[in-house]
């Protein structure tokens, strides 16, 4: 049986496990992840893990799927958040040929793992071009066009989140830069949106709470923040002209007072030719990456643009 391991490196914990040519994910192992103590203390994390979840089976490699901007072609790390010290810069894939002994390391973007492992088995499987859309504490985004993961030549191809958003101006975006889609589409702006129309400060799960209570003030959050994304979905659908649009992440958790505002929102913008795309929500969940970043080492790719 061919066998890699899987990895997804997030800024607490890094999860691992085993995955076959099928795509049958083993038990999942985590631990935490020591962003603060830099870049080689994450390696030796990482390749702890590996062997522990190996447990002495033969494997033909492992896939990483991590948070920042990554150089696929060459496993490095090239821009991060501080969440992570001394990350940029780190050849992760070097790294743990050296720590594991293993000939074949591939490294992805966090999101562009997710990406990869719906088109393979989840909610973009068959198709041959996606749009992934992960809303969470932040806004990331990857493409997979004629069936290759695409990074373009600044490894952030898809990054929707730092797009200027219609419904965002003068908001801060974490990148320090205003009026960015993050800014307002992610969950601590949906969150702060609900401060500034309420006057009260709580997180984007309260805010959740209370709409599905019938607050509607936390409805209009909701809402504003959805149709936002929305309306960039549209763009990004416009210039890239996908299969199909995947939705992952924390916030479309919300249900249908997300979702209704956001594919309205979607809808109205986009032309006749795109009104049979489909916008479906992720379906793998935290296995999405593991599976990803295996089938980088378990399919033939060519996506290290």
């Amino acid at each position: 049986m061919t066998l890699a391991v899987g990895v997804d490196v997030g800024g607490t914990k890094t999860a691992a496990a085993l995955v076959d040519a099928a795509g049958t994910v083993g038990p999942v192992v985590t631990v935490p992840t020591p962003a603060a103590a830099g870049g080689a203390a994450v390696l030796d994390a990482i390749a702890g893990l590996v062997r522990r979840v190996a447990d002495g089976r033969p494997i033909v490699g492992v896939g990483v799927g991590t948070a920042g901007v990554v150089d696929a072609g060459r496993g490095v790390i090239v821009s991060s958040t501080d969440t992570f010290v001394d990350w940029i810069g780190t050849d992760v894939a070097a790294g743990l040929r050296a720590r594991l002994g293993v000939e074949r390391v591939e490294v992805r973007n966090d999101v562009d793992a997710h990406a990869l492992g719906e088109a393979w088995l989840g909610a973009g499987a068959g198709a041959a071009s996606l749009l992934m859309v992960a809303v969470g504490t932040g806004v990331g985004g990857a493409l997979v066009l004629d069936g290759r993961l695409r990074t373009g030549a600044h490894h952030v191809a898809g990054e929707l989140g730092h797009i200027p958003a219609v419904g965002a101006e003068g908001l801060r975006c974490p990148c320090g830069r205003p009026g960015h889609l993050e800014a307002l589409a992610a969950g601590p702006g949906l969150a702060r949106r609900y401060g500034v129309l309420a006057g009260v400060e709580m997180d984007a799960r309260e805010v959740a709470r209370r709409a599905a209570a019938g607050d509607a003030t936390a409805t209009r959050a909701i809402a504003d923040a959805a149709a936002c994304l929305g309306r960039a979905v549209a763009g990004i659908m416009t210039v890239v002209d996908p299969e199909v649009v995947v939705i992952g992440g924390g916030v479309p958790g919300i249900g249908a007072l997300w979702w209704g505002p956001m594919e309205a929102a979607c809808r109205a913008e986009t032309i006749d030719a795109l009104a049979g795309v489909p916008i479906v929500p992720a379906v793998l969940g935290a296995e999405a990456a593991l599976l990803g970043a295996a089938s980088t080492v378990l399919l033939s790719q060519d996506d290290k643009e």
